[in-house]
């Protein structure tokens, strides 16, 4: 009679090459999956940035013809309100742990999703009064151009040196193509609901006030009037040392590209 036959098993040797080559795979495949989680969030950023211009448009076409008020702007050095009145959105960013303020905001009833206003792939989280982290993150991501109805009127320093926007229909020079409305900013900015930056008419400077991200492969997404959204890669990162920071001479174009798509005079 045949005796049975003896099982063979694996080598401690195979054992390891078997190990090491799925490590090797493992290494090949992550890069590739970091790459398309990162395109996932771009994706959905740029898809968040296009249903607020959605309620933009829509706002105007309910206000005839006027643009959503965008008035809603604290004092970067103090944390004070330089106003708090009505506003596509109104608070401070780096605080709040629910979207209270959000809902108050006038574009809110056009689309009712919290969700829109945070860009998945931005992981900074609130603090506190004291400036401590808590591990929450953000609710809002976003801010609109000084472009779009900002800045509040009687505001008697800063509005007769910001030229924007009143009415949809106005927007030229930039044209509505070429004009941004909602833009990705940078964690450390983000503070009230408004996107600013000098302009010609306030002294011409080359000064960062707020910055775009640098979450999105070095660059940052951007909605613009027509409805259209964009990213733009930046030349070099972006990054936040105090308020008013001067512009290095590497991110000059990047800076330069920004600004030209915002009104810069009061001319058309």
């Amino acid at each position: 009679m045949r005796g049975a036959q003896q099982q063979r098993g694996f080598t401690l040797i195979e054992l390891l090459v078997v190990i090491a080559v799925i490590a090797i795979l493992a290494a090949m495949l992550l890069p590739t999956l970091a790459r398309a989680k990162d395109k996932s969030h771009a994706i959905v950023c740029l898809g968040n940035l296009k249903q607020l211009s959605t309620c933009l448009h829509l706002y105007s076409v309910d206000n005839a013809d006027y643009l959503v008020p965008n008035n809603s702007v604290i004092n970067a050095r103090s944390g004070t309100n330089l106003d708090f009145g009505a506003s596509w959105c109104i608070g401070n960013a780096l605080q709040e742990t629910v979207p209270t303020n959000i809902a108050k905001g006038q574009l809110y009833p056009y689309n009712t999703s919290p969700g829109i206003y945070h860009c998945p792939a931005d992981k900074s989280t609130i603090v506190d009064s004291h400036g401590n982290s808590l591990p929450q993150l953000r609710l809002r991501s976003y801010n609109l151009s000084q472009s779009i109805n900002g800045y509040p009127e009687y505001d008697v320093i800063l509005f007769p040196k910001i030229p924007c926007f009143k009415k949809f229909s106005c927007i030229r020079n930039p044209g509505t193509d070429k004009c941004f409305t909602f833009i990705d900013e940078l964690e450390a900015s983000v503070l009230d609901a408004e996107f600013g930056m000098p302009t010609d008419a306030y002294d011409g400077s080359q000064n960062w006030w707020d910055r775009p991200s640098n979450r999105h492969n070095q660059g940052a997404n951007l909605s613009f009037a027509d409805g259209h959204g964009e990213h733009w890669h930046w030349h070099v990162p972006k990054t936040f040392q105090t308020w008013a920071d001067p512009v290095q001479p590497g991110e000059l174009p990047d800076y330069l590209r920004l600004r030209a798509a915002m009104r810069q005079t009061f001319q058309d």
